[in-house]
């Protein structure tokens, strides 16, 4: 991560690169890096917020500060929002999960993955509320998403 984190400033602090370049080298090149996996990851709030950060830091240095009123002011939050319509990472990570989802009901019964998803554990459960596991995450993805089955 650290190497990404000196790769994207001297990138994105570019002024030679067009901001279009600039996004562009995010989402093909930033985004499936950090990204990597996701869709296997059962991810909790604290994570969802530590990938949202990194995004927008991104968004920051791409986007530059503004000059508003006599002075230089950092973009904010929902400021940044407004420029990404509405599409971060988080919502791009859920529609990979849902994409694996659909590779896996399609895989064949005897491959490992297909094995993994299907077949009940064995053993005893402990006397607590059980976790939601990533099949109940996914469900929650599509209701949160919109997507109809």
């Amino acid at each position: 991560m650290n190497m990404i984190r000196g790769t994207t400033s001297y990138i994105f602090g570019n002024r030679f690169l067009s901001r279009a370049t600039k996004l562009l080298l995010y989402q093909t090149l930033i985004r499936p890096i950090v990204a990597y996996g996701a869709e296997t990851w059962r991810m909790m709030k604290k994570e969802e917020q530590a990938v949202l950060i990194f995004e927008r830091k991104i968004f920051r240095r791409i986007y530059g500060p503004k000059y508003e009123s006599g002075e230089w002011k950092s973009r904010t939050n929902r400021e940044l929002e407004e420029i990404m319509k509405g599409e971060n990472i988080v919502k791009w990570i859920k529609g990979q999960k849902i994409s694996w989802l659909g590779h896996l009901e399609r895989m064949e019964e005897d491959r490992m993955p297909q094995k993994i998803f299907t077949e009940e554990l064995e053993g005893t459960k402990q006397r607590r509320r059980p976790r939601k596991g990533w099949r109940e995450e996914v469900e929650r993805d599509f209701h949160v998403l919109g997507v109809r089955r």
